[in-house]
């Protein structure tokens, strides 16, 4: 059984950048499959940022924004969200799997391990 737990949220002027980070225990063998989603008051969780074996991708609200990276080593991974605006306030999560299809990956359904979030609050 994996456990992730993410960490790095807080409060920023817009403008501002934040570094999110998801720390990966238990079973690490495979990492190759994460992701970063986000969820607004009101509304549906969404993916933000993909890591699908090395190759990333990104939602077009962050594109240029935000970067996602992983740190095997220390079974880490990170989330550089730069230029941030008042719509990224969210409660951020890291998910992951063993095998996700870029056609599932920007879904919940396609993750079967999850975070408990991290909070990230932009002022305007």
């Amino acid at each position: 059984q994996v456990q992730l737990v993410e960490s790095g949220g807080g409060s920023v002027q817009a403008g501002g950048s934040l570094t999110l980070s998801c720390s990966v225990s238990g079973d690490t063998y495979n990492r190759d499959y994460m992701a970063w989603f986000r969820q607004a008051p009101g509304k549906q969780r969404e993916g933000v940022a993909v890591i699908l074996k090395g190759r990333t991708y990104y939602a077009d609200s962050v594109k240029g924004r935000f970067t996602i990276s992983q740190d095997n080593a220390n079974n880490t991974l990170y989330l550089q969200m730069n230029s941030l605006k008042s719509e990224d306030t969210a409660m951020y999560y890291c998910a992951l799997d063993s095998w996700v299809p870029l056609s599932r990956a920007f879904e919940t359904y396609g993750y079967h391990s999850w975070g408990q979030g991290t909070q990230v609050t932009v002022a305007s």
